[in-house]
Order: C-alpha cells, then structure tokens, then sequence
C-alpha cells in the first residue's frame, strides 16, 4: 500500500509517517519507481507508535519499545520498567499543573473583573518580572 493508505489505516499522517522514516522507527520497502510500498507489518508498526506518542511516550522510548516489542525474549520487567518511569513523569507533571491551577485560580478569584484599574493577576505577572531584572 502507498502512503496515502498507511495514513489512513494507521490514522497518522503522511508527514509523520516520513518522520518516522527519516529517524529510522520504520524502512518501507520501495518500489521499482521510489515510492513507498507499506506492508501489514508497517501499518501495524505505525499504530503501535501512534498508540504510543498518544500515551505520551518519547520518540525514544517508542524505539525501545519497538525494539522490546519486537524481541521475543525480553522480559516484560523492561518494559514494564519503562512504563512505570514514564508515569512518574506524568505524576510529576500533574502535579506541576495543579499547582499552577491552584495559583492561577486563586488569583482569579482575587480579582474583582470590574473597570477598576487593579488587577492582583497583572501584580502577580509584574513581580514575578521584578525577579528577572529590566532588559
């Protein structure tokens, strides 16, 4: 199948699937004229990575992935390891973003949104550029 149908088996889009190519996650064979010729294999290839990417897993954990994926004798202890610190990742990241909800959301509450002209959100932004200096 050409790219166009890969694309669209694989829901990823053509661009990204070059991408893939071009970093080495996927060698499509060519056919006699150059065009990409994808394969079951490639296509079933392409959406593991697309599940992947959507579960937030960077382009090289999607390569050891791959590559655990494709080993038959890994032991599901790697891969689980890597999952496991990759959650750690988000957790963190969650709770970065609360934190920055709470902040936010509390200076929203503290401002009266009338047509006066102070603003604790707009006070907090200009103190925190005090920190950095004039430029």
């Amino acid at each position: 199948m050409n790219i166009g149908e890969a694309s669209a088996a694989s829901g990823l889009p053509a661009k990204t699937i070059r991408y893939y190519e071009e970093i080495g996650l996927l060698r499509p064979a060519r056919d006699g004229n150059g065009y990409r010729s994808f394969a079951p294999r490639d296509v079933h290839r392409l959406a593991f990575l697309a599940r992947a990417r959507a579960l937030g897993f960077s382009i090289e954990e999607c390569r050891t992935l791959l590559a655990l994926y494709e080993d038959d004798s890994r032991a599901s202890a790697d891969v689980k390891r890597l999952a496991e610190r990759h959650l750690e990742r988000i957790d963190r990241r969650i709770a970065e973003l609360q934190a920055l909800r709470a902040t936010l959301a509390g200076l929203v509450a503290g401002c009266a949104g009338d047509r006066r002209p102070d603003c604790p959100i707009l006070k907090d932004l200009a103190e925190a550029g005090q920190d950095v200096g004039p430029s």
